[in-house]
């Protein structure tokens, strides 16, 4: 592999250290590095712009960084591979002391690629991938919002809630789990629908099929506004009737994978970090 995309958490000294080394390495060994405009500019490297996309993404960051650079890769239609500068990293393939192993396997193509399902989000004629959640909420609002969630055309639940989240078990970890929703496998097929903080205790999680057509519907008997995210960046500013469609994308993203990733045991150590 000959041509390595940087995505890097700017905001973080670790990072943008690490970044370097990253850099210098690769170089180094022959590879050509390209990095997000601010990064390049920081790491004196070429920026994505008017360069030939790379082979793979690798990210320097928490999860949040990979999420992002998750965009990155599947505009490319290439792998993705991250190392953990933040706080929990379960998306993430190593810690930075492992970063020179991690890169050698990367230069010589010495891993497995682990697929992960996406959700096809659409608003209107909008539409956005998302590797981790859906999420509904009243942001800036002061009262809660109204809203159904449809699972094929069948009515799931009506919430009044701060919000709902539609999860892929990939991101059943990440906010949905913070929410009271299940641990899911990244193999199981489903998604998780998790209302915030809803005002009846007759609402809880459920898992749907990973196949189902979710409708998350704001109700429109109510001046209401709510907040739509995807993969914790906000799109779109929604009104009542609003509604916004959630199904399976066709396209998986690649997980770049350069040991065995036992998930159980990932969710207890990093749950275990994450409570110190």
């Amino acid at each position: 592999m000959k041509r390595i995309g940087l995505v890097v958490h700017c905001g973080s000294a670790g990072a943008l250290e690490c970044a370097a080394l990253a850099a210098a390495y690769l170089t180094d060994m022959g590879a050509t590095v390209t990095a997000e405009e601010e990064a390049a500019g920081l790491l004196s490297v070429p920026s994505f712009a008017g360069t030939e996309p790379p082979e793979a993404v690798l990210s320097l960051g928490g999860d949040g960084t990979l999420l992002r650079g998750a965009q990155k890769a599947l505009a490319w239609h290439v792998p993705l591979m991250g190392v953990n500068l933040g706080h929990v990293g379960f998306l993430t393939e190593a810690e930075p002391e492992k970063l020179q192993d991690i890169l050698d396997c990367l230069l010589r193509e010495d891993y497995v690629l682990e697929e992960r399902a996406l959700l096809e989000v659409r608003l209107q004629e909008a539409r956005w991938l998302a590797l981790n959640d859906v999420v509904v909420s009243r942001g800036g609002y002061a009262r809660l919002i109204t809203l159904d969630a449809l699972v094929d055309g069948e009515t799931a639940g009506r919430y009044v809630a701060d919000g709902v989240i539609v999860a892929t078990p990939t991101g059943s970890t990440g906010y949905s789990l913070s929410a009271g929703g299940p641990i899911v496998s990244p193999h199981v097929d489903c998604m998780v629908i998790t209302p915030i903080c809803a005002h009846s205790l007759q609402h809880r999680p459920c898992v749907v099929p990973g196949g189902a057509f979710v409708r998350l519907v704001m109700c429109g008997d109510a001046e209401q506004h709510a907040s739509l995210q995807v993969d914790g960046q906000s799109r779109a500013d929604l009104l009542p009737c609003a509604q916004v469609e959630i199904r399976r994308a066709e396209q998986p993203i690649r997980l770049i994978r350069t040991r065995p990733a036992p998930f159980f045991q990932l969710v207890r150590d990093k749950l275990t970090e994450w409570s110190r």
